[in-house]
């Protein structure tokens, strides 16, 4: 299991993000985002070389608040063969030194890890606990097999009651208002 470290960061995810974020073409907000922590959970990798979390982080900026997806892989070297894009910067770490942070549909670990999700083979785990998992992130319909691709979904809505899921990770947020809702985050689609 992951281990959650009680250190700094510097620069924080929340700044990284801030320069990141309004670059993407899915990005909803004003130039320079009003970023909180909304929500998320972490995933393991089992072979513990790389930290996986899958944040949400609600930006304050747009004109309806925004929630966005930001699945986040921390490594202690570069991502080997990864695209310009893909590294949202680096960071020192308190405990563990120089991190590269990846956007994670980048970063092959994280993706198997989320693939590992939907096939109902991984258990999300609390974002800021240690060796605790995450019951209220919640698959529906798992995988049988592999023959899928993960497709995030950047923007979050909130979902709306009644009808069947099928293939989809639901987790819980909070607005910049307070509220709690909850929505699909990565959604299993045939290959």
């Amino acid at each position: 299991m992951a281990t959650v470290h009680r250190t700094t960061m510097s620069p924080t995810k929340l700044e990284l993000l801030a320069g990141w974020l309004p670059k993407q073409s899915w990005y909803e907000g004003a130039r320079a985002p009003e970023l909180a922590v909304a929500g998320g959970f972490r995933l393991d990798d089992p072979a513990g070389e790389v930290g996986i979390e899958v944040m949400i982080v609600a930006d304050a900026s747009a004109r309806e608040t925004a929630a966005y997806l930001v699945p986040l892989g921390y490594r202690g070297e570069p991502l080997e063969d990864a695209p310009a894009e893909a590294l949202i910067g680096t960071s020192e770490h308190g405990v563990l030194g120089t991190r590269w942070i990846y956007d994670g549909t980048h970063d092959p670990v994280v993706m198997t890890r989320l693939r590992a999700l939907l096939r109902g083979e991984a258990t999300p785990q609390h974002q800021n606990e240690s060796d605790t998992p995450d019951p209220s992130v919640t698959v529906h319909g798992a995988c049988p097999d592999d023959g899928f691709e993960v497709r995030v979904r950047r923007v979050l809505r909130s979902m709306e009651d009644g009808g069947e899921l099928s293939g989809v990770v639901v987790a819980a947020w909070t607005r910049v208002d307070g509220t709690a809702t909850r929505g699909v985050v990565a959604v299993a689609e045939s290959r």
